[in-house]
């Protein structure tokens, strides 16, 4: 058989392999509720003899309501004492046996953090992925990409080893379960994977890329920019150009709508999208549908859900609900349980529901990234937003990067939030844009319309940040590539402090 009839045939095999994986996933996806209690269910009988299922009576949990008594809500460092028991090797503490893999992150405040991925937990990671793809390929019937090149941007595949336990960064683990029908196919090679510096490793990525057939890009859109950017420079053609048949991109970790129009100039043309919501915690959602927005809640991938509105998280003892419970549009903070042994776990995300039937969200923000310097609690989905919003009346204002701060003691009027933003080109009217940008944040947040109307703040101002100013930033931080990402808000003004004193503004 000749290698055309070989791909051709595994592009006729897709369709009926993706419309069986869309009943499966209808079939839960239908039957949100009851998904969930069985998930629940099955959770707590599988933890009882753990260390921390003993200790907290999990042997006598008969309802959510009895959960709720017993296991207080915790970050990384709350959970901290029994994830350090199970790095130093002791089985059954959060979850019977030992994890296979820790996920190795960085956290702000606990230096490494170590997420237990365990043999039940690890084929989430990878199915929810593959089932975007299906879905996709179910509901549009294209299969073309199928024959292509496909890229996955991701940290490096090394891994190292903890008391018998293996460790390394979740995209890097999930390297281990390409599928053998995708590795003839995939990209960067093992070799180029495995280069630690980020920017060496773009640089022999467009190496090895840039003559290929690329139909399938993935990544973080700020490490993807990087990467387009780089073989532009080199080719001076559109991405579309150069990879005649690139029609899918893939991505996660950040909001794509702010990058959109910068990837469509960059590409040269529309291409369809799937959005990802994966975590070392687990993988949460996917976007099941082209012209609907949000991304299909995983309610079958041993992860059982709580919910805390936002605004109330920090009072004492806020109200936790389950998904039958939630409401759309509202601002709430995602509470796990899974099978890779985290209990009332706060990942730290933000979600808000667009749809109650079937269950879809979108990612809102960090909990700990907002601004509330006025009591303005201004939420990364807002800024985005209103950053989008103000492009749409100018296409010819094309965003690379931006963040924002709060500016409280300015050397003259009132306080201001302080917008810094890279552009891809020459803006004339920075003042408008603002202008445009603060409309649309008043028109979202009404504490901070009352803020601006009451003369409390000033509205926002633009500080343009030099080309290649936030990759800088990040470097100097040690942040730059994988799966870092900027952050969108800060409450206070460490990174705007950072930007202005090494002269990565303009």
């Amino acid at each position: 058989m000749n290698i055309g009839k070989i791909t051709s045939l595994k592009a006729l095999l897709a369709k009926p392999f993706a419309r069986q994986i869309q009943k499966r996933v209808n079939k839960w996806a239908s039957n949100p509720l009851a998904t969930q209690q069985k998930v629940f269910e099955k959770l707590i009988s599988s933890a009882t003899s753990t260390v921390f299922g003993q200790d907290h009576d999990f042997i006598s949990i008969n309802s959510y309501e009895d959960f709720v008594k017993r296991v207080p809500i915790r970050d990384y460092e709350a959970l901290r004492p029994y994830v350090d028991r199970v790095v130093q090797g002791e089985e059954n503490v959060l979850w019977k046996g030992k994890p296979i893999y820790f996920a190795k992150t960085s956290g702000t405040t606990s230096g490494s953090k170590y997420i237990p991925i365990t043999k039940e937990s690890m084929p989430s990671h990878t199915e929810a992925a593959r089932n975007a793809i299906l879905m996709y390929v179910a509901e549009t019937g294209n299969t073309s990409f199928v024959n292509g090149k496909m890229i996955f941007l991701q940290g490096s595949p090394i891994l190292e080893e903890k008391n018998g336990i293996k460790l390394g960064r979740l995209s890097g683990i999930v390297a281990h379960y390409v599928p053998k029908y995708l590795q003839k196919n995939r990209m960067p090679s093992w070799e180029t994977n495995c280069i630690e510096d980020w920017e060496t490793k773009v640089e022999a990525i467009v190496d090895e890329t840039i003559n290929e057939d690329m139909s399938i890009i993935s990544g973080i859109p700020s490490w993807v920019q990087m990467y387009f950017e780089r073989l532009q420079q080199r080719t001076n053609k559109k991405i579309g150009d150069i990879f005649k048949n690139f029609n899918l991109f893939i991505f996660g970790g950040v909001n794509y709508e702010p990058y959109r129009a910068k990837f469509e100039n960059l590409i040269g043309r529309k291409v369809d999208s799937i959005e990802l919501y994966p975590a070392s915690e687990g993988f949460f959602a996917f976007q099941d549908k082209q012209n609907k927005k949000g991304m299909l809640l995983q309610l079958n991938s041993g992860i059982f859900y709580e919910f805390v509105k936002a605004e109330k998280f920090f009072d004492d003892n806020p109200k936790r609900i389950t998904l039958k419970d939630v409401e759309l549009g509202v601002n709430y903070v995602m509470i796990i349980s899974t099978n890779a042994g985290l209990w009332a776990y706060n990942i730290g995300d933000t979600v808000q529901f667009t749809s109650l039937k079937p269950y879809r969200v979108i990612v809102s923000g960090r909990i700990k990234h907002y601004i509330s310097a006025f009591g303005e609690h201004v939420i990364a989905k807002e800024v985005e937003q209103a950053i989008q919003e103000a492009t749409n009346n100018d296409s010819s204002v094309l965003v690379s990067e931006f963040t924002v701060a709060p500016q409280i003691n300015p050397s003259e009027g009132l306080p201001y939030h302080e917008w810094f933003i890279e552009f891809e080109n020459e803006i004339e009217n920075l003042d408008m844009l603002a202008k445009h940008i603060d409309n649309s944040l008043q028109n979202q947040n009404s504490y901070y319309k009352d803020l601006i109307q009451g003369k409390v703040l000033q509205p926002l101002k633009i500080t343009p940040v030099k080309k290649g100013g936030f990759k800088g930033y990040m470097k100097l931080v040690g942040k730059l590539g994988g799966q870092n990402k900027m952050p969108r808000l800060s409450n206070d003004r460490k990174i705007a402090d950072t930007l202005h004193n090494s002269n990565f503004v303009i």
